[in-house]
């Protein structure tokens, strides 16, 4: 930042927009515990949820744990419904 009366340097930083808040990795943690969750109750509900809170957390919030939410909840809901499968037909 410059004074009225030339290029002097006053001292003061020249801010610019205010960088956003760390958003953190909450979404994709949750959708690791669903994920989780769905491995051994209700996969098809509990899976879903994860999937779609990792989709969100991936594309809208861009967090860095996204894509092991994504693997988890999917690894969930797959490995729920064989596990579902196989408990049923014993």
């Amino acid at each position: 930042m410059t004074t009225q009366y030339g290029n002097q340097p006053t001292g003061q930083q020249s801010h610019g927009a205010p960088k956003p808040a760390a958003t953190g990795n909450v979404l994709s943690i949750i959708a690791m515990v669903m994920g989780v969750i769905a491995f051994i109750f209700l996969p098809i509900v509990f899976g879903m949820i994860g999937l779609v809170l990792a989709i969100i957390a991936k594309t809208v919030r861009h967090e860095r744990l996204a894509v092991v939410a994504l693997v988890v909840s999917a690894a969930g809901l797959v490995g729920g419904m064989v596990l579902g499968a196989i408990v049923a037909a014993a």
